[in-house]
């Protein structure tokens, strides 16, 4: 799909224009899943190179970060669907050819909705280009910052659910396979938001020392300040993801701590039937010559015996606090 968008004094206009005939006036074309009629469309009337889906994926520096034709191309990792169970984290190309901005992607995150219903109340902040792709960084920064709140809220009810006193099932145990799940989707979700952040502010730096003509001092400010936020929230994921490792190995622990339990009663249980199994093996050999066979007293102390040897392990366990 080929969006553009045209500077009008209430703000930015999103128009869907065909292949065929692109307006002059654009100032944001946005390729959302483009199909190849609308990149070449693109490349022809602003003589830029769209890079391809593969080309995206290329995680070298001199791959993502260069300049070809006067054009800048930047390509940042962006972390969509964070809502659902499966975030992904999607490559988005920004080529800045002159004072227009195409933006080059195959999913649709959510700050990209945000920025283009923002800018179309607000004329005052997307003046240029430039600073278009200043208010996307923006709206994407702020969607990592949301992010990263909300996974310390989670945090710090997932720590609560392990070393409080936690909600019991039915049969009495914690569901900690439920934690481990817990953990490993926000785990993954850190990952993501780490590398975004990580590729945002390689593009901050370099649109910085880039020396493009639309480096005016508000913006350049603007990006200095992108950049310092950039930073303070990827110190924040490094954190919080020091702080899922800690948890998890919690988890494993405890699951450990379960399972050496179980092992303990069935192992008393055995130690307890180990005497009664002893004395039914010694009256249950066939030998002539035994007394208590002939004893009328006979079964009923073995009987006893087996009992006597069955509770008093038991009761010296629990003396000693291994049960």
């Amino acid at each position: 799909m080929l969006q553009c968008f045209v500077p009008e004094p209430q703000g930015l206009v999103r128009l869907e224009p065909t292949p065929e005939v692109i307006p002059a006036g654009c100032l944001w074309l946005d390729l959302l899943d483009p199909t190849p009629a609308e990149e070449q469309a693109v490349e022809r009337l602003l003589g830029v190179e769209v890079p391809t889906r593969e080309e995206m994926k290329e995680i070298e520096t001199s791959s993502r970060l260069y300049e070809e034709r006067g054009a800048l191309y930047m390509t940042a990792t962006v972390v969509a669907r964070i809502d659902s169970d499966r975030p992904e984290a999607t490559a988005v190309t920004f080529i800045l050819a002159g004072n227009t901005l195409i933006t080059n992607r195959h999913l649709d995150p959510l700050p990209f909705r945000r920025f283009a219903s923002y800018a179309a109340r607000h004329p005052g902040s997307t003046g240029s280009g430039l600073a278009v792709l200043a208010g996307l960084l923006e709206s994407i920064i702020e969607r990592m910052a949301d992010t990263l709140e909300r996974i310390s809220l989670d945090i710090d009810e997932l720590s609560a659910d392990i070393f409080a006193r936690p909600a019991t099932s039915r049969d009495g145990t914690r569901d900690l396979r439920a934690i481990l799940e817990r953990i490993g989707r926000t785990g993954e979700l850190i990952s993501k938001s780490r590398e975004s952040l990580v590729t945002i502010g390689r593009v901050l730096g370099y649109l910085q020392q880039s020396g493009h003509h639309g480096l005016v001092h508000e913006i350049r400010s603007r990006l200095k300040s992108l950049s310092r936020d950039t930073l303070a929230l990827s110190d924040h994921a490094s954190f919080i993801s020091g702080k899922t490792t800690f948890l998890l190995e919690a988890t494993l622990g405890l699951i450990n701590i379960e399972q050496n339990n179980i092992i303990k009663i069935f192992s008393v249980a055995a130690v307890a039937f180990l005497p009664p199994t002893l004395i039914a093996s010694i009256y249950g050999m066939n030998f002539h010559f035994m007394p208590e066979l002939d004893w009328p007293l006979g079964y009923p102390l073995a009987l006893l015996m087996m009992l006597a040897s069955a509770i008093v392990p038991y009761l010296y366990f629990r003396r000693r606090g291994w049960l």
